[in-house]
C-alpha cells in the first residue's frame, strides 16, 4: 500500500511553472534518492569494510600477543620449577649452618656450666669428706667393739690397735 506521501507526489508538477515542457516525464524520486545516496553508502560501506580488516588484524594481533604470553609465562614457571632444587638446596644449607652454629654455642655454653660445677664440686669436696669421715668415724666410735679392718686386710677389735 502506498503511503499518503508517495500519493501527494502524484500530484506535483512535473518541471517548474510556466510555458509546458516538451514532452515531459514524471520525475523519479527514488531514482534521485538512490543517486543522492549513493556516494555516502559507497564510502560508509568502505568504512565498514575498513573497520572489518582493523577488527580483524586487532584479533590477529591479539592472538599472537597471547600466544607469546603464554610461551613467555611457561618458560618463566619452567626456569622456577628448574631453579627450586637449588633454592631448596641453598635453604636447607643455611637452615643447616644456622643449626651448626646454634649447635656449636650451646655446647660451647654447656662446657662452660660444666666446667662451673666441676669447679664448685672440687671445692666443696673436701669438706664434704671430711664431714662424712666425721660422721663415719662418729658412728664407728659409738659402736666400739666393731672389728675394722686393717691396710693388712687383718682386723682389730674395737677401736685399738
Amino acid at each position: 500500500m502506498a503511503g499518503f506521501r508517495d500519493f501527494l507526489l502524484r500530484f506535483r508538477p512535473v518541471g517548474p511553472p510556466g510555458r509546458p515542457a516538451p514532452g515531459g516525464v514524471p520525475a523519479d524520486r527514488s531514482a534521485e534518492l538512490s543517486a543522492e545516496l549513493e556516494p555516502p553508502l559507497t564510502l560508509l560501506e568502505q568504512a565498514e569494510a575498513a573497520a572489518r580488516t582493523v577488527r580483524e588484524e586487532a584479533a590477529r594481533t591479539a592472538d599472537a600477543t597471547r600466544r607469546a604470553a603464554e610461551r613467555q609465562a611457561a618458560e618463566i614457571v619452567a626456569r622456577a620449577r628448574a631453579r627450586a632444587n637449588d633454592v631448596r638446596a641453598e635453604s636447607a644449607d643455611r637452615v643447616r649452618r644456622a643449626a651448626e652454629t646454634e649447635a656449636a654455642e650451646l655446647l660451647a655454653s654447656t662446657e662452660r656450666a660444666t666446667a662451673v660445677l666441676r669447679r664448685r664440686a672440687d671445692a666443696r669436696l673436701p669438706a664434704l669428706l671430711d664431714r662424712v669421715s666425721a660422721l663415719v668415724a662418729e658412728e664407728l666410735g659409738d659402736v666400739g667393739t666393731a672389728e675394722l679392718p686393717t691396710s693388712d686386710g687383718h682386723g682389730t677389735a674395737g677401736g685399738g690397735p
